[in-house]
């Protein structure tokens, strides 16, 4: 029987009905606020980390860009329970689907061009010819500038990807690994396994920072444009 490590990355079904619309929802109710009057430990840390992550989030933006803190913390949050549970096993990351990743990247990525030529379209203008460039060079700057800005979503999608899909392959190669040597050389499949261990700890980082690393990327265009 071959083994095909790529068959983790295709869409689970039941019945015949993808199940993915539930892996995407799952961050939803899992974050849903609860109707308690006193908040529990749990609630209590919760506000007090997106306290912290928005005032750092805000700090480089003016009044116009706090508008978009709701907006970057539920992409943040969501991301980060997507990234998270799908570390589970058994379980299935919409995030390593580049289409879930390119349809979150692609309409936030174009609201902060939208806003910046909308609030301000001299400066946005700008950044396609920086100042005191040579009259030869304008063509060729113009076209560079517009490759480069049309780059950003596809960076953005791409990136948050292939890192999470490097990192599900690699512990599913090292996890069969173990498996395999376990009957042949138990001693290295005792170190297989601390080695597995050690790279889950990895990849919960991973999925963390790829969270923050996306909304963060969001708030240096909504800077620009701001």
């Amino acid at each position: 029987m071959m083994l095909n490590f790529f068959d983790q990355f295709l869409t689970p079904e039941l019945l015949g009905i993808p199940l993915m619309l539930i892996a995407m929802l799952l961050p939803a109710i899992i974050l849903y606020p609860s109707s308690r009057l006193l908040p529990n430990r749990t609630s209590a840390t919760k506000m007090w980390l997106m306290n912290n992550f928005i005032k750092q989030l805000m700090a480089p933006l003016n009044k116009t860009g706090h508008n978009w803190a709701a907006i970057l913390l539920t992409v943040m949050y969501y991301l980060l329970m997507i990234n998270l549970l799908g570390l589970l096993p058994y379980t299935f990351t919409p995030t390593t689907q580049l289409s879930l990743n390119m349809s979150l990247a692609v309409p936030l990525w174009l609201a902060t061009v939208l806003v910046g030529l909308r609030g301000q379209p001299t400066i946005s203008l700008s950044h396609f010819l920086p100042t005191g460039t040579p009259t030869p060079l304008i063509p060729i700057l113009i076209i560079i500038e517009t490759i480069s800005l049309f780059i950003r979503p596809l960076a953005l999608g791409v990136r948050l990807t292939a890192n999470l899909t490097a990192g599900h392959l690699l512990m599913q190669l090292i996890s069969t690994a173990t498996l395999i040597l376990a009957p042949l050389m138990p001693t290295l499949s005792i170190l297989t396994g601390v080695l597995l261990l050690l790279l889950t700890g990895l990849e919960i980082a991973v999925a963390m920072i790829q969270a923050y690393v996306f909304v963060l990327l969001l708030s240096l265009y909504l800077q620009e444009n701001t």
